[in-house]
């Protein structure tokens, strides 16, 4: 995973490396080469400045992905105190593409929700890479009832391909699961925050993301499918996801522009995966400002807020004549 390196930054890498060997020469040899590593550290930051200076859709969709990103665990380490997870939705089984806990966020008890991928071949198969099945949905439902019943607040961390989509799935309920997290969300009244820390995949991303803020990294995605199944609709070839990402405006400015987003979260230049704790606290201190503003309201203004929020998405405003 350490080796995991993206097509469009890997010259970035390769002299990034190179400026390592360097600096491990003086100690192996005695060779001064202070003036070339000074040298070659310039052109690197000049490379990352242009490389990623202009990131088409497709290329964030990567960033996105990357496996070296924060995933909510990590969020839920960095950020919060006393973290104690929750299994099970009392009706089949635990899903561990989703995970659920009690925690307290800036001196408050607060429930936390998130999208969880693994960092192996191993943790990806055990959390289905962070496609959650019905089960999933129930118990985060579940864990969202009981933070209404005790007044906590609910955090939520967006990070998934979408719901998954096998048969056991389906046969389970996997669309009433997701229908029903949007329905009861829709009714909560508890402040809810989603954090889009990723990717965020249809329906599957929306079941935890019906909240009265929506916030986005900066190389985050949101949409109702992914580039490449997109492409694979339209032109039955699934290698057209750089030309279907381009329409599909799925990227953290686009979402602010329509809405969909209230504010961007900003990340190291490269992405979260080149400065995970960065991009952490970035996160802290933008979501600190939310939750603390939304803590002050009322249950009844909370509710009505999050209604008139998703009432203003998908308005077109037509001229006269």
């Amino acid at each position: 995973m350490a080796g995991f390196v993206l097509e469009f930054e890997r010259h970035i890498v390769e002299l990034e490396d190179t400026i390592e060997r360097l600096r491990s020469l003086p100690e192996s040899t005695g060779i001064n080469v202070s003036d070339q590593v000074t040298e070659l550290e310039r052109k690197a930051q000049e490379l990352r400045r242009q490389t990623f200076a202009d990131l088409s859709p497709y290329q964030r969709a990567q960033i996105s992905r990357h496996p070296r990103r924060p995933y909510t665990l990590d969020y839920v380490d960095h950020l919060m105190e006393g973290w104690q997870e929750l299994h099970g939705d009392r009706n089949f089984r635990d899903d561990p593409a989703i995970v659920c806990g009690l925690a307290r966020y800036r001196g408050k008890g607060v429930v936390v929700i998130g999208h969880q991928k693994g960092r192996s071949t191993k943790e990806n198969m055990h959390r289905s890479f962070g496609m959650p099945k019905p089960e999933g949905y129930r118990k985060a439902l579940r864990i969202m009832s009981l933070a209404e019943r005790f007044g906590r607040p609910i955090i939520t961390f967006i990070d998934t391909p979408g719901a998954y989509p096998g048969i056991g799935a389906e046969e389970r309920g996997q669309a009433e699961a997701i229908a029903k997290n949007i329905l009861v969300m829709s009714k909560l009244r508890v402040p809810i925050i989603s954090v889009v820390i990723g990717e965020g995949g249809s329906g599957g991303a929306l079941a935890i993301g019906v909240a009265n803020r929506v916030l986005m990294l900066e190389n985050a995605i949101y949409s109702v499918i992914s580039p490449e199944a997109c492409a694979s609709i339209l032109w039955r070839d699934s290698t057209k996801g750089p030309q279907a990402a381009d329409a599909l405006r799925f990227t953290a400015p686009d979402c602010l522009k329509f809405g969909a987003a209230d504010e961007i979260i900003p990340e190291p230049l490269g992405g979260a995966h080149r400065g995970p704790e960065v991009t952490m606290n970035a996160t802290g201190q933008v979501l600190g400002r939310h939750f603390d503003a939304l803590c002050a309201m009322g249950p009844d203004a909370l509710r009505q807020d999050r209604y008139d929020r998703f009432r203003k998405l998908g308005v077109i405003a037509q001229a006269a004549g």
